[in-house]
């Protein structure tokens, strides 16, 4: 206790520091605030039929990343969601099409363009998405609607409101990122996270307590799983294989210089949860073209990939992350800079011939360590569906793995990192006193070099 609290004044001294906090706690208020800002035309006491809606199922998962602002007929309803389903689709155009691998060889200038085009896809996708949101709006809360409101009006102000909505949450999270303490992006969708969760514990206490289910013995059972699943989410995160690096000796004069032995710690997986938010992001583009409303009255196989509790739903959920783990390391990780990174330094692997024999053997290395975490990643990701099976309620169940959780531990140990450097930087103790606290991107191949 004592250790934390000299921990905090540590880093309210750092000017800096204490000034990214500070920013990063007004736009997430700033976010907080507008995710109960209803729609105009909304009352706010009639919702009653769109929270139950959104309580289970797909929408439920859907309402944990807007931070309960879709049940809220919110101006923040449609979250930040949008703009990563763009964002998946302008990366893997950067694979397929040979402009996008233009820009993506052109530095600074290519990136902008890029970034550019994501907005654009993402204004697009929420042209889509914010009139089938209010469709579903009239059919789940007609009564909550103003008698006198002109429908079509309505909708057309109110998916400029939405469109507007989620830009603002985009701009608030690159805020976050320049100006805040980082992950501006991830971090929109922790607060999300989070801010369901006091609700979800104590609904499933509640439950266990009075609908005789095992009682609070169930819910302390409960608790220890879930803390078993968040330790193993951080080894995911953390875990590393290390490759040794010897370095030639430089004689300079009469000195000798180098030839000291270091290590390459790639990561078991480099890409983070960004796989699993691709995955995610795609999983919901079913509801949003069949409309939210309408899950009912579609085909039984269609209706299977609206239910994150159904086989199909999680199989095809589970090899989309399996893949875009693949992906998303591939772009990441550059054996071949790597390797010529090691050559022009003197560094050559033990064994392994400096050069193309090098690239392709780290190559190998991570394909090898890639698989294991990718299937992990993906058992981790269907845990929820596990946890409904033995009677956990939808709310709470999310946390035990999934996007929430991986986001959470992905996050909080990054955001960790970012202070704790901040710490060591001005000569203050770290956070920890055994070891320095590791993220997502901390040790990787690249940041290695």
């Amino acid at each position: 206790m004592r250790k934390a609290i000299e921990t905090l004044k540590n880093i309210w001294k750092i000017e800096d520091l204490r000034q990214r906090i500070l920013i990063t706690i007004l736009f997430v208020a700033i976010y907080r605030f507008g995710s109960y800002v209803v729609l105009p035309g909304i009352n706010p006491g009639m919702l009653s039929q769109l929270h139950q809606q959104t309580s289970e199922g797909l929408l439920a998962l859907l309402n944990m990343f807007s931070g309960g602002a879709f049940s809220n007929a919110s101006i923040f309803a449609l979250g930040i969601m949008p703009y990563i389903s763009a964002s998946i689709v302008i990366q893997l155009l950067g694979i397929a099409v040979p402009y996008f691998q233009k820009l993506q060889r052109e530095g600074e200038s290519g990136r902008r363009k890029m970034n550019q085009y994501t907005r654009y896809l993402t204004i697009a996708i929420l042209l889509v998405q914010a009139p089938s949101y209010l469709l579903n709006l009239k059919m789940q809360a007609g009564p909550s609607l103003n008698a006198s409101l002109d429908w079509t009006l309505f909708m057309v102000t109110s998916t400029v409101i939405l469109a507007a909505g989620s830009m603002f949450i985009l701009w608030l999270g690159e805020r976050i990122t320049d100006k805040g303490i980082g992950n501006g992006i991830s971090f929109i969708i922790l607060i999300g996270i989070i801010a369901r969760l006091p609700q979800s514990l104590f609904q499933e206490l509640i439950s266990r307590m009075t609908d005789k289910t095992g009682g609070l013995i169930m819910f302390l059972f409960e608790i220890v799983f879930l803390l078993l699943v968040i330790a193993a989410a951080i080894l995911l995160v953390q875990g590393t294989r290390k490759i040794p690096v010897q370095y030639a000796k430089k004689i300079v004069g009469n000195k000798q210089y180098g030839g000291a032995r270091q290590y390459i710690p790639l990561k078991v997986n480099a890409a983070g949860v960004m796989p699993i938010i691709f995955a995610q992001a795609i999983m919901f583009i079913p509801i949003t073209f069949i409309g939210f409303s309408n899950t009912n009255n579609v085909s039984s196989f269609v209706h299977a990939f609206t239910d994150h509790t159904s086989f199909w739903y999680n199989f095809v959920f589970a090899v989309m992350i399996i893949l875009f783990t693949y992906f998303y390391t591939a772009i990441t990780i550059n054996p071949t800079q790597m390797a010529e990174d090691m050559k022009r330094n003197n560094g050559f692997i033990p064994g392994i011939k400096p050069g193309k024999h090098t690239a392709e053997y780290i190559d190998d290395i991570m394909s090898r360590i890639t698989l294991p975490g990718s299937f992990f990643l993906a058992l981790i990701a269907i845990m929820p569906a596990f946890a409904g099976v033995f009677g956990v309620k939808a709310e709470f169940a999310q946390f035990f793995g999934g996007t929430s959780l991986l986001i959470l531990v992905g996050v909080v140990l990054d955001t960790l990192q970012q202070v704790e450097s901040h710490l060591l930087m001005r000569h203050y103790d770290g956070l920890l006193k055994s070891g320095r606290i590791k993220g997502r991107t901390a040790g990787s191949g690249v940041a290695a070099y």
